[in-house]
């Protein structure tokens, strides 16, 4: 008889915010006169002896030079799960944006994975140097991840895969040119920490994103791919939603555990 998949908890980690904008950034083209607020996140996967982190959160310094909200530096928010940001093995960075890459310095020990479309297109094509690309990334944090090329320490992804048995990442992108999803086994089935494949769950209930859009087309696919695969609309978590810190039981302050 096979073994049974590991069963793993996933947890949303608050490390700033709220932050106010129109409706529209981050529902495309909708209530542009509405108001806002979101979060920053990033998120813990725990079991089968394993601990993963999904994205980076911001280091200390960027969140100084953007005036980030309620901003506390991640490594202070997982110690209060028990987690020392040091001793973290596997990074998962979703995408390279800057308040999921910059604070890839918080974690000198870690192993990360990322999908090679993705590394390819902000750390070595020149248009990820325009203007709204330049805009929404970290530089530092850029040249972090590109130091890491070609070391055991940065693991490339192409496509989908099987990184642990009950885990596995999906390319989805939209968003970014190649963006990944974690599908996650659960208690409760299979579960997705999609980060901003969705910033608020309306995106996925309305099947409308986010006005950062790479490829519109390639983003309505990911919906289809990620509604397929997820056991429930629910278990689909997006990137910046309030609700991730409202509406799930809280373990320690600024942390919720989602499932």
């Amino acid at each position: 008889m096979l073994p049974s998949t590991p069963v793993y908890e996933i947890y949303a980690v608050k490390y700033a915010g709220p932050l106010i904008s129109s409706v529209a950034m981050v529902l495309w083209n909708t209530d542009w006169e509405k108001r806002i607020e979101r979060n920053y996140y990033l998120w813990v996967i725990r079991g089968n002896g394993e601990t993963l982190i999904v994205d980076c959160g911001v280091a200390p310094s960027l969140a100084k030079e953007r005036q980030i909200p309620g901003y506390i530096n991640p490594a202070e928010v997982l110690a209060r799960l028990g987690l020392k940001a040091s001793q973290i093995k596997r990074v998962i960075i979703t995408h390279v944006n800057f308040d999921h890459i910059s604070g890839i310095e918080l974690y000198p020990n870690a192993t990360y994975y990322i999908q090679k479309k993705e590394f390819n297109f902000w750390i070595k094509d020149p248009i990820a140097k325009k203007p709204p690309f330049s805009r929404v990334t970290d530089p530092v944090g850029n040249a972090h991840l590109a130091e890491l090329e070609g070391t055991e320490r940065l693991i490339m992804i192409d496509g989908d895969q099987m990184i642990l048995p009950g885990i596995e990442l999906l390319l989805a992108p939209g968003h970014t040119p190649g963006l990944q999803v974690v599908a996650v086994n659960t208690a409760k089935g299979t579960a997705i920490v999609g980060s901003d494949c969705a910033h608020i769950s309306r995106n996925y209930e309305e099947e409308i994103p986010s006005i950062f859009i790479t490829d519109m087309v390639a983003w309505m696919k990911t919906y289809d791919k990620l509604k397929s695969k997820v056991s429930s609309i629910h278990l689909l978590f997006p990137g910046h939603d309030l609700k991730m810190a409202t509406h799930y039981p809280e373990v320690a302050e600024g942390v919720t555990r989602l499932v």
